[in-house]
């Protein structure tokens, strides 16, 4: 692909790269997703073309993989709301798109893609040699007809459709008509408003490819898909294990840059919330690779001798008090002065010390990352434990305990621990409530109070359109500002980063002037594994790239 095709957009990203407001890995996102090639743009950024294949050791043909990962229980991927689902299914549900460790994203069953210059048309080419595991070819219409999957926003707990909204038409619900269009085996998309952020939503875990007639009540007794694996079993809380699919010939099995794909077996093995079980199945050589680690556990993990893999990331952890909640009768959230309390009680640099080890950075209660390409840098968070204090006199409610929802982790629950600390610090009564996991997912977005964890996003606006657009199907905080969502719709429409972060400021200024959140620090990302396990690098996002993985040769 040349550098004229792909978006207008494109000169402004190198003219921001050159200048150093855009670094490297937001250059490769931006520009990977309007349609240039990661070869084209790493000869632009000044990095040699597949830098990251050509330093991939090589594999020995077999063997069984073993990961502690949290086993959940399946469901329908357009409403996967873990990474831990989307890593099992990985292995037979792939993706039109890849989002890479460099921030680039490549097409997968996709082979290229272009944006027109305003955005509000894709071509969109499909990989040709592709089939699904019962043996038919993977077409164009396999494509159109997952964009009427995703659309249909009727599905309780339908993502895609929040993340691909400008393809859905609010009177319907489903997708809108003419909008996807197969022509001379590619399929044009057709948007009503600018959507710069479409192909990047397209590698979002919850946008896993789906066989004609998908039943997520029988995914496990028919698990047709494109992948190089099969599951054998998925046993929520204990285990999931995959098998190499021995009567299907995975397409990126001939290409170097895709496979081969070498294990014979890939078991997910669940050991709970606690890191200490994770260092003891290390000991006790239960497992070759962990999904990530944390706190002290890290340098027990190096000391036993385990290769570290470390990346920055915009995942983070944030306490919300949900506007709409009743707790007693009465709405406390939805007073803006409490949640202002939240904020000003909560010393952030206290936060990412004590309840992730430093490992990060300090964060400013708006959601969005300097790591990710719009973001726009507001100063930090005011901390002033005094006018919190006053700030719930004011409210008349100066008594009432805010009760801290939080998972078992090693995580949410220390940062927990420290803000109810700080609470109490500034006079405010505040306990926490750690909950096990089988109920705190099941319940996570409806605690009166509570801190969740968000992975990464490429962009800023992906988060804010799942987690804080009015009825958002993540929107966990209850905020519902017009404002907000017609900013966030102007934002959407931008493609260059420096013109976008001018409305990122705004929707980042309203989030805090509106106290939605307590977002105290962006996580670097930890994993660890047995030294001779080759693919095991930390991605952002946690995904684990099934195909990559084997034992070195």
């Amino acid at each position: 692909m040349s550098l004229r095709r792909g978006h207008r957009a494109l000169p402004g990203l190198v003219r921001a790269l050159g200048s150093g407001t855009l670094s490297r890995r937001e250059f490769m996102t931006h520009a990977t997703a309007l349609g240039v090639t990661a070869s084209v743009a790493n000869a632009v950024a000044g990095r040699p073309a597949d830098a990251q294949e050509t330093a991939r050791p090589a594999r020995r043909a077999g063997g069984t993989l073993r990961i502690q990962q949290d086993v959940r229980p399946l469901k329908d991927p357009r409403t996967f709301d873990w990474s831990e689902i989307a890593n099992v299914t990985r292995g037979w549900l792939e993706y039109l798109v890849e989002y890479r460790n460099d921030g680039s994203l490549r097409g997968m069953l996709l082979s290229d893609w272009e944006a027109n210059d305003d955005a509000t048309g894709y071509t969109l080419w499909v990989r040709e040699g592709v089939t699904w595991s019962d043996g038919t070819t993977f077409t164009a219409d396999d494509v159109a007809r997952m964009f009427e999957y995703w659309c249909d926003a009727s599905v309780e707990g339908n993502v895609m459709a929040a993340s691909l909204s400008a393809l859905v038409d609010p009177v319907t619900n489903k997708l809108r008509a003419g909008s996807v269009v197969v022509e001379d085996g590619a399929v044009r998309l057709i948007l009503p408003r600018p959507d710069a952020t479409l192909i990047v939503s397209l590698a979002d875990y919850p946008a896993a490819v789906v066989p004609p007639g998908f039943d997520a009540a029988t995914m496990l007794e028919d698990p047709v898909g494109t992948g190089p694996f099969r599951p054998e079993h998925v046993t929520p809380g204990e285990s999931a294990a995959l098998v190499r699919a021995e009567d299907h010939r995975w397409w990126g099995e001939d290409l170097p840059e895709w496979g081969p794909a070498t294990l014979d077996r890939i078991e997910f093995v669940d050991l709970g919330t606690d890191p200490s079980t994770w260092i003891d199945a290390i000991e006790n050589e239960r497992v070759d690779m962990l999904y990530e680690n944390v706190g002290r556990f890290v340098e027990a993990a190096d000391a036993l001798g385990w290769e570290r893999y470390e990346t920055p990331t915009a995942a983070t952890v944030v306490l919300r008090g949900n506007q709409q909640a009743e707790v007693g009768g009465a709405t406390p959230y939805a007073d803006i002065r409490v949640r202002e309390a939240l904020t000003l009680a909560t010393d952030n640099a206290i936060c990412l010390e004590l309840g992730y080890g430093g490992r990060g950075e300090v964060a400013a209660n708006d959601h969005v990352a300097p790591i990710q390409p719009d973001h726009a840098d507001l100063g930090p968070a005011r901390f002033d434990p005094d006018a919190a204090r006053q700030r719930v006199i004011q409210a008349g409610l100066q008594d009432f305990e805010h009760r801290i929802v939080t998972l078992d982790d090693g995580v949410a629950r220390r940062t927990g621990a420290a803000i109810e600390a700080l609470l109490l610090d500034a006079g405010i009564p505040a306990t926490q409530e750690v909950l096990p996991g089988s109920r705190f997912w099941a319940e996570w977005k409806s605690f009166p109070l509570s801190i969740t964890e968000w992975n990464h996003r490429p962009l800023g606006v992906q988060t804010l359109a799942l987690g804080y657009r009015t009825g958002a199907v993540w929107n966990e905080s209850g905020y519902a500002n017009p404002d907000f969502d017609a900013a966030l719709d102007r934002a959407l429409a931008i493609a260059e980063p420096e013109a976008r972060a001018e409305v990122m400021a705004e929707l980042q200024g309203m989030l805090r002037a509106n106290a939605v959140i307590v977002q105290p620090y962006w996580r670097s990302l930890i994993r660890h594994a047995r030294p001779d396990v080759v693919g095991a690098e930390m991605h952002p996002a946690f995904e684990i790239h099934l195909y990559r993985l084997g034992f070195s040769a």
